[in-house]
């Protein structure tokens, strides 16, 4: 399949012809769902795609295990797709897959229509659904306000009494289901959307999560690990809640006076051995619990401050540098596992942060460390599934989870996210201000730019990972909100 040469009409014009009149986000639902989205690929490379100087370790262990035997079954897989073009799509000025920007937007739009029945086991992730499929589409810079009202409705039916979201009507509260709940509606932005969230039930609903150890937990009586102080302090700051706890909160009945108490020093106590991130003290280290410890210590201070003095830092780095992989570019998530496009993000989204961290921003460190012209190759040439969204890696279905994560990732290798430590915006004296001070550039050819302007994604924030602007927006708006 061929993208489609520069055509007059705009990308939203031209979906028209391809959506139903009425773009729906309904209760799931026996009616028709996804259609397969990836066909056999063809074998046959175009000439022109330029061969790729391939590194591989020149230590090979002999020993046969089922993981090496696998390790191997996916580069197989995966090669082609980075040596070839079996799906003959156009490519760029650089012998690289274009972008299938419009085959990605139709994919995503689908996304938020209704559901086969058998996606009743998803009934719970629906805040998910939601914020995956709107944020892969703003990072392709598709307008999303056209849903803003049904949004608003779907997570009005969502919003628990008690506070906080869970996954539809009458469901229990869940810091990730609030996480993507307010994330939805701070995307598509606007009073309405604003205005529907309780505040006041939220904050007491974080204040049941926080415990006393200093971390969260995702649920009543649920699990404690990184995602839930991520979750929350995201929401925390976005929302502008009251940093004290509640009277009623356990934690603040033991002694502890605010969401912030005894946070950082938990999240020194997930860093392992290995230097990475656990999703709680003793547990392995996790490319997505990485990102979640980098990004809640990115919102209680500046990086420079909070990464150095909770976190060690030279391991972190060898750490997540070594989880780039060779020769596909990607990166895995775990030691001794398989490349995956969803950690183009949580592994990837981890750089901004660090760099800031080391100021490897100012002096190119941080392009010693990863490859973006990896990365980037890796998401353009097999992540693309042949007829629209990312995948995994070949072999694999696009869903619209990949697709969100490849696109941030891909907007992580293109941008260049720097701290300004110097930065005086309007909320940089208010609590949980340090997420609001980044800036951004775009990369240069000598950092690896392998992409042309129509192969670019927009600009996320690198914390909050939403659309550039649209944080500041929501924060903004509720400073002005007056207490509860």
């Amino acid at each position: 399949m061929t993208t489609p040469q520069a055509p007059s009409q705009s990308p939203s014009t031209r979906l028209q012809e391809h959506l139903t009149p009425s773009q729906q986000i309904e209760e799931l639902s026996d009616s028709e769902g996804f259609e397969d989205t990836m066909e056999p690929a063809t074998t046959q490379p175009l000439p022109s795609f330029p061969k790729l100087q391939m590194f591989e370790s020149p230590l090979r262990d002999e020993l046969v295990t089922d993981s090496s035997e696998i390790e191997t079954e996916t580069l197989d897989d995966i090669l082609p797709f980075l040596d070839g073009n079996p799906y003959n799509f156009e490519l760029n000025s650089f012998g690289v897959p274009k972008l299938q920007r419009l085959e990605h937007i139709i994919f995503l739009h689908k996304a938020l229509r209704t559901y086969p029945a058998q996606f009743a086991a998803m009934d719970a992730a629906r805040p998910w659904l939601l914020y995956w499929s709107l944020q892969g589409l703003t990072c392709l810079n598709e307008d999303v306000s056209e849903y803003r009202e049904r949004v608003t409705y779907t997570f009005s039916a969502a919003q628990h009494p008690m506070g906080g979201f869970g996954g539809g009507h009458g469901q229990l509260p869940h810091l990730a289901g609030s996480y993507a709940a307010v994330l939805s509606l701070i995307i598509v932005g606007g009073k309405e959307a604003y205005d529907m969230i309780d505040r006041k039930t939220m904050w007491h609903f974080l204040g049941n999560m926080k415990q006393a150890d200093g971390g969260f937990t995702m649920a009543p009586g649920g699990e404690e690990d990184i995602r839930g102080a991520f979750c929350a302090m995201v929401i925390v700051a976005l929302l502008n809640l009251p940093l004290e706890l509640p009277p009623t909160s356990p934690a603040r009945i033991k002694g502890d006076e605010t969401f912030l108490t005894k946070l950082p020093e938990w999240i020194s106590r997930c860093q392992t051995f290995e230097g990475g991130i656990g999703a709680a003290p003793t547990n392995e280290a996790h490319g997505a619990y990485a990102f979640c410890a980098l990004g809640c210590l990115a919102l209680l201070g500046s990086p420079e401050e909070m990464l150095n003095k909770h976190l060690d830092v030279p391991a972190l780095l060898s750490w997540l540098a070594s989880r780039q992989t060779q020769p596909e570019g990607g990166f895995q998530g775990r030691t001794n596992k398989l490349v995956d496009g969803c950690y183009s993000h949580w592994v990837g989204g981890c750089w901004a942060i660090v760099e800031a961290a080391v100021q490897g921003s100012k002096d190119g460190v941080g392009a010693r460390l990863w490859r973006r012209e990896g990365l980037a190759r890796y998401i353009l040439a097999c992540c693309q599934g042949q007829k629209g969204g990312l995948r995994d890696k070949p072999g694999k279905y696009p869903d619209a989870y990949h697709t969100c994560y490849n696109l941030a990732g891909l907007s992580a290798a293109q941008h260049r996210y720097v701290y300004d430590y110097e930065k005086n915006s309007g909320t940089t004296a208010a609590p949980l201000s340090a997420a609001f001070n980044w800036t951004v550039a775009d990369v240069v050819e000598e950092e690896g730019k392998i992409w042309d302007r129509e192969d670019t994604v927009n600009i996320i924030h690198p914390v909050f990972v939403v659309p550039w602007g649209q944080a500041e927006a929501a924060r903004k708006y509720f400073e002005g909100k007056a207490e509860f």
